[in-house]
């Protein structure tokens, strides 16, 4: 028990802590479910990148290797040198129910052949397949990244949430019900013995 004072004044005061942290603690409940039903939406596409990227590289590496069957590592290495423009990731954010999450955003994606940066002569066109298929292999990369991302954060926010639920629940609402419980039956019984004083001052007059 907490060291309060036994008067009306503290029992009032505590009664309004306690309607307070029943409020927060529904608030903090709702948050704590909103979140859950979040984190399974955004798992389900996680689940949906993964199976999708592994799917892409796996097929990237069966052309990649179907290419370097056919042409030399050299020249493969080459003509990936020869690539005009590096694409960039752009790193944005993204409220959900409060929590800032990543939004990847980039200006990478499938390029023509003529946009390549090599000529029709020195390439191929096994090549040309695996650099398509690889282009496609970033692509899912970055989705994933930010669905990762975005994961980890709500699990995180999930878990301090329950926390503070918890220690509502358990500790501070009880303790601040417990408190107003002892103060009640202390100002009862202050209220006895004045009944009892008055009583008694009463039979002596």
């Amino acid at each position: 028990m907490a060291k309060v004072k036994p008067t009306r004044s503290e029992l009032i005061a505590l009664k309004k802590r306690i309607r307070l942290a029943k409020t927060g603690y529904g608030l903090l409940k709702r948050k704590r479910d909103g979140l859950i039903l979040e984190f399974f939406n955004v798992l389900k596409s996680a689940k949906s990148v993964r199976s999708e990227l592994a799917r892409e590289y796996g097929e990237a590496s069966r052309k990649i290797n179907l290419a370097r069957a056919l042409e030399s590592d050299l020249k493969i290495k080459s003509i990936s040198l020869a690539l005009k423009e590096r694409p960039e990731v752009q790193l944005d954010s993204k409220n959900i129910m409060g929590i800032v999450v990543p939004k990847v955003q980039s200006s990478f994606s499938e390029k023509p052949l003529f946009e390549r940066g090599y000529g029709f002569v020195s390439g191929s066109t096994k090549i040309d397949e695996a650099a398509v298929a690889y282009e496609r292999v970033v692509q899912k990369v970055l989705m994933a990244a930010e669905v990762e991302v975005t994961l980890r954060k709500l699990l995180g926010e999930i878990e301090r949430t329950k926390r503070k639920v918890n220690a509502l629940e358990r500790i501070t609402i009880p303790c601040m019900e417990e408190d107003a419980y002892r103060i009640r039956l202390r100002l009862e019984e202050i209220e006895r013995e004045n009944f009892a004083r008055l009583k008694l001052i009463k039979q002596k007059m």
